[in-house]
């Protein structure tokens, strides 16, 4: 596969099929993503496979938690506290596209928040891939482990699987942490959904739009 198609052809899936994924796929996977760029070479990316009993009771763990009205408290803030634009307005129109695929209705709250609830269940994916890093690292790692998730993601693509990239498995970090054995002096960064993708899913049909170049870009002589 070339590059350009990778990119091109990467999406965030949100249903999987009941199909195991190989361990040698999932080796492959990660030793190439290995090879993204650090700064002086740290690789500070830790990373948890996550599959089976252990990732049901992980996700049953969330869910009972977010139906019980407990606010998450993730190790660092993905969001920013005031939205402004153009942000406001994509995040909008992001979500919006999710649920109209699916037919809920604005109005259907109850839907919604059904919908939100497959996120800690990663979308039926078999795995989870959770990344974290120690806290005692600068801002410079979460530079560092977003090049290794990129490359995570398109290795994958390769191999023929769909990836999601999720901060919302990392709302309620104390649940996942405890139950792998991850210490507190780390910080959950997000998981990663990682399966083969239901095709015929109306939820993995629709394309997130990009910004055109103009938008972002400023050319300087």
């Amino acid at each position: 596969m070339k590059l350009a198609d990778a990119l091109r052809n990467r999406h965030s899936c949100r249903a999987f099929l009941a199909r195991e994924v190989e361990h040698d796929k999932i080796e492959r996977i990660l030793r190439l993503a290995a090879r993204a760029p650090s700064g002086g070479n740290l690789q500070p990316w830790q990373v948890a496979v996550v599959s089976g009993q252990t990732k049901q009771a992980i996700a049953e763990a969330l869910e009972t938690r977010f139906r019980a009205g407990v606010r998450g408290e993730p190790d660092y803030r993905y969001y920013p506290e005031h939205w402004t634009e153009p942000y406001t307005s994509r995040r909008f129109a992001c979500g919006m596209q999710l649920y109209s695929a699916l037919g809920i209705e604005r109005e259907d709250k109850d839907r919604r928040r059904e919908q939100w609830i497959e996120n800690y269940r990663s979308f039926g994916a078999p795995v989870v891939l959770y990344l974290y890093l120690e806290s005692h690292l600068a801002t410079g790692a979460y530079v560092d482990l977003g090049l290794f998730l990129q490359s995570l993601m398109l290795a994958a693509l390769e191999e023929g699987l769909a990836t999601c990239p999720q901060q919302a498995l990392a709302e309620y970090p104390q649940i996942v942490k405890r139950r792998l054995g991850i210490g507190d002096d780390c910080i959950l960064l997000c998981g990663v959904a990682l399966g083969y993708e239901d095709t015929s899913a109306p939820i993995n049909q629709y394309r997130t739009p990009r910004a055109e170049l103009a938008e972002f870009v400023r050319y300087f002589l």
